[in-house]
């Protein structure tokens, strides 16, 4: 394998342990060897207020899952025999309403709770707002949002500004993942510089890029930095970078590709 198509993905690793990453296989497919770090670290909060809402749908509009993560908490408060039971009771309820989410993980999460997700092919938080006002009005029942401590205020201000009735409750609590910057160094260290780094969220531009670039040195200019989607590409404009590619939705298949195309051009 040429040393330069090496990629090293700055993400968080699949939930399941049991499954290869798809990001790693796809871009195998394409002939790269792609490394993942995990750049941070979660934590769940405020699970009693969360199950205390998962089972009053009577009080909402519908609900908004905007990450996987948020959908893992709602599988944590559903782990006892006797949740699952009053969650069997209440989940049709919530099927009459509306359950919106962005992106394909997510969709598949909320499928396995026994909802029947909308937006899967929204991909951001722009587009998925689009989706619910032209669905919703002001009269309805507050949205239920559980959501992470860094989340983007694009869906909470586009909606607000819309006067749909709106409910936000933070579940995780984001950080740094703890060896991060070891990590880092030591793929330096061992496989020298990428032929790609790819982002997957602006919190991960945050926490990396100074160091990514550090250990680079003379070398930053020969790198492809590819995206998930638009917003990390901003935050990584932002921070003085050219974006060689972004991904046309967020899925493995499309970064794959374009990191292809980046690379043979």
């Amino acid at each position: 394998m040429p040393a330069n198509m090496k990629v090293l993905l700055l993400k968080e690793p699949r939930e399941s342990e049991d499954e290869a990453d798809p990001y790693i296989q796809e871009l195998a497919s394409c002939g790269h060897t792609a490394s993942l770090i995990p750049v941070l670290s979660f934590k769940f909060v405020s699970l009693d207020e969360l199950s205390e809402r998962l089972f009053e749908p009577e009080r909402f509009g519908g609900l908004i899952f905007t990450s996987p993560r948020a959908v893992e908490a709602v599988k944590t408060c559903l782990d006892s025999q006797k949740q699952r039971r009053k969650w069997d009771a209440v989940k049709d309820k919530w099927n009459e309403k509306s359950v919106y989410v962005v992106g394909k993980a997510t969709t598949s999460l909320v499928v396995d709770l026994g909802l029947n997700p909308l937006g899967e092919d929204t991909g951001t938080a722009d587009a998925l707002a689009l989706l619910i006002l032209q669905r919703e009005n002001q009269e309805i029942l507050p949205l239920f949002f559980p959501c992470g401590s860094i989340k983007r205020e694009i869906l909470p201000t586009a909606l607000r500004k819309n006067h749909i009735p709106l409910e936000t409750l933070i579940i995780y609590q984001t950080s740094e993942h703890p060896d991060l910057q070891k990590n880092i160094t030591d793929y330096f260290t061992q496989q020298g510089v990428p032929a790609s780094v790819a982002f997957f969220s602006p919190s991960g531009v945050t926490f990396c890029l100074d160091l990514v670039k550090r250990l680079s040195g003379s070398q930053l200019e020969q790198i492809k930095f590819a995206s998930i989607g638009p917003t990390t590409a901003d935050t990584l404009q932002t921070h003085g970078l050219t974006v060689s590619c972004c991904a046309e939705k967020p899925t493995a298949k499309h970064l794959a590709s374009a990191i292809t195309r980046a690379l043979h051009t």
